[in-house]
């Protein structure tokens, strides 16, 4: 039995506000952690966070603090037998629910702490958490989805039938994946802070390290927004796609006023056209810009939806063509379980969100598994990738040709370094005094 003995948290920032790095229509901040670090009796540490954007990470470190008492002195395979209980004590705390319930802050540092969980399994199987979950049974997978809330949309009985199915031909994609890498886009080029000349050369850098679907931030000037997708289009061509991201700046009608304009540069998806909550504005949304662009440009949002629940909305009200789950803005794996099976439902390809600090390190091991077990298509699935980071992780991403390569560690990839921990620490570290 391994036994939690000690939660730590770290609150780590990376001063990224300066360069422009992660600009976009709304944010303009610090990448940041809220790293968690789970101590055991006689095993490894099992390592966690959720992302922030700068001030305010304190918070969720004091969210964790007040929730860490729910994991001391409780074994792994405790908490393993009973997944649904043991997520029940963060998500449904008596008092703590209140500040949610399941969102927000409290829901982020649930995120945190789960996912340090599921990293310590991984690591005590000596496996990478993408095989690791790949090669549960079906019953165990179903066990740790809380079908609480969405029966309406997915029930248990639907869940395992989708699992056992993607047992079926599981060896020759993963021969597939280990042969080529996954499909990834790159957001890198077109932060809204960078000036034209970068973006453009950042772009042609891109497209001739092989990347052939790039994202670019909207949101600015109508005008603007155009000059720029035209430029970053001119650099990849006719065939490259082009994803843009308005990070909810607009109004649903402006969203649609915008996007015929931008419809010129044939953009493969409009992301966070509208505030994150807005379900029916969106399904509005994507039943325009479908009509607009013959079907070739999408919706797709979700890097900020709270929890499975405004996901099982926005596949009921086919608001949605893509789905991004981010790896710790819900709660934690087990959620993120739930979300996979509810696309997989809905026929909705998940394009999981990243950047940040360490997201790219989470979500690499989610998409993996959501091929090998879950959706068991590539078509219309990428993994978002900046170049951002890496180099304070433990495992860090490795791309080739615009794919990401399998992690081959054990663990969720979320470990960081000692010393980046003790530069990047807010606010005595070195890089903040």
């Amino acid at each position: 039995m391994t036994t939690i003995t000690d939660v730590t948290v770290h609150d780590v920032r990376f001063p990224t506000a300066a360069s422009g790095d992660g600009s976009d229509a709304i944010n303009r901040g610090d990448y940041s952690a809220t790293y968690v670090e789970l101590s055991t009796d006689d095993g490894p540490t099992g390592a966690g966070f959720t992302f922030t954007n700068g001030r305010g990470n304190e918070i969720t470190c004091a969210a964790v603090r007040a929730l860490q008492h729910h994991l001391v002195a409780r074994t792994v395979e405790e908490i393993a037998a009973e997944p649904v209980a043991f997520w029940r004590t963060l998500v449904a705390d008596v008092q703590l629910r209140w500040l949610g319930p399941e969102k927000g802050v409290i829901h982020m540092a649930t995120g945190a702490l789960v996912n340090a969980v599921w990293d310590l399994r991984a690591k005590l199987a000596g496996q990478p958490m993408w095989r690791y979950l790949a090669e549960l049974p079906t019953d165990e997978l179903v066990a740790s989805v809380d079908f609480r809330h969405i029966t309406d949309a997915l029930t248990a009985d639907e869940a395992a039938a989708i699992l056992d199915k993607g047992r079926d031909g599981l060896a020759g994609r993963l021969a597939l994946l280990e042969r080529d890498g996954f499909p990834s886009y790159t957001t890198s080029v077109g932060w809204l802070g960078y000036p034209d000349d970068k973006v453009r050369a950042l772009t042609r850098a891109a497209y001739t390290d092989g990347w052939r679907a790039m994202k670019m931030k909207v949101g600015g000037p109508p005008a603007d927004d155009l000059r720029r997708a035209r430029i970053i289009r001119d650099e990849i061509g006719p065939d490259a796609l082009l994803m843009m991201d308005a990070n909810q700046v607009w109004d649903v009608d402006e969203a649609i006023t915008n996007m015929t304009a931008l419809a010129e540069v044939d953009p493969y998806w409009i992301e966070e056209p509208t505030h994150a909550d807005d379900v029916l504005g969106h399904a509005r949304i994507a039943r325009a810009v479908t009509e607009l662009t013959g079907g070739r440009c999408r919706v797709a949002t979700g890097e900020v939806a709270a929890n499975k629940v405004i996901f099982k909305q926005l596949l009921q009200a086919e608001a949605i063509g893509v789905m991004q789950i981010d790896a710790c803005r819900v709660g934690g794996v087990d959620e993120v379980l739930a979300e996979l099976l509810l696309a997989a439902k809905f026929g909705v390809p998940v394009c999981p969100h990243a950047g940040g600090v360490g997201l790219c390190e989470y979500v690499q091991h989610l998409a993996v598994f959501d091929f090998l077990r879950v959706g068991t298509s590539l078509t219309g699935r990428m993994v978002e990738y900046v170049d951002h980071l890496h180099e304070h992780f433990v495992d860090p991403v490795r791309t080739r040709g615009g794919r990401y390569l399998l992690p081959t560690a054990p663990g969720y990839s979320a470990t960081m370094r000692p010393e980046s921990i003790a530069t990047y620490r807010f606010p005595d570290g070195p890089a903040w005094r």
